[in-house]
């Protein structure tokens, strides 16, 4: 399974696909239009994509996005009944990921039914089996966003580094289990500062 390719841009295929040169050997990967758009007219070097390899009966496709929220949000697309990887990179052509989850989250299928292989009912069903979800993980992230800036403030009246801080903020999101209140968030943040201090 690949997860990950990093390497130089070396054109693109007749269907639209890119070539990205990886120690030697040419990956043919589908991104969306605005990462096609960057390489094309030489605003990047190297290369990094996210990779999701999509495995058919009579091929196996590469998709790839520049980060992990793209790669998370078109895994979330496929994951409705009767959308395909295709038909999810085209909804990522339509705008950036955040604006795309917003228009889901309110309701609205205009811009989804302009995406060819999704009629109305498809569009119903992306808002029917996402919305909630992506409603869900907004508020999180909003919480989880303003309650990280008072466990830093909290650190820093304890004497540590904002620097110190962010950095095991970050180890902290990446944990599976999340602490939700400020209290706990600051005690597991001082626990792997502990930890990196003992080192």
């Amino acid at each position: 399974m690949i997860g990950k390719l990093t390497g130089t841009f070396e054109g693109i295929t007749s269907d639209g696909a890119i070539i990205l040169e990886v120690a030697g050997v040419g990956y043919a990967v589908r991104t969306p239009l605005f990462s096609l758009e960057a390489m094309r007219i030489g605003r990047v070097g190297i290369v990094s994509l996210f990779i999701h390899t999509a495995v058919r009966e009579d091929a196996i496709d590469l998709y790839g996005f520049p980060t992990e929220e793209e790669l998370a949000f078109f895994k979330q697309l496929t994951s409705v009944s009767g959308i395909g990887p295709k038909t999810a990179l085209g909804i990522l052509n339509l705008a950036d990921v955040k604006t795309i989850k917003e228009s889901i989250i309110r309701g609205d299928t205009n811009a989804l039914i302009k995406v060819v292989g999704i009629g109305k009912k498809s569009a119903e069903r992306v808002v029917v089996e996402l919305r909630d979800k992506l409603a869900n993980s907004k508020e999180e992230a909003n919480t989880s966003s303003v309650h990280d800036a008072e466990v830093i403030e909290a650190l820093l009246a304890l004497g540590y580094r904002t620097e110190e801080a962010r950095q095991a903020l970050k180890t902290l999101t990446r944990e599976t289990t999340q602490p939700t209140t400020i209290s706990e968030r600051v005690a597991a943040v001082l626990k792997i500062l502990g930890t990196r201090a003992s080192v």
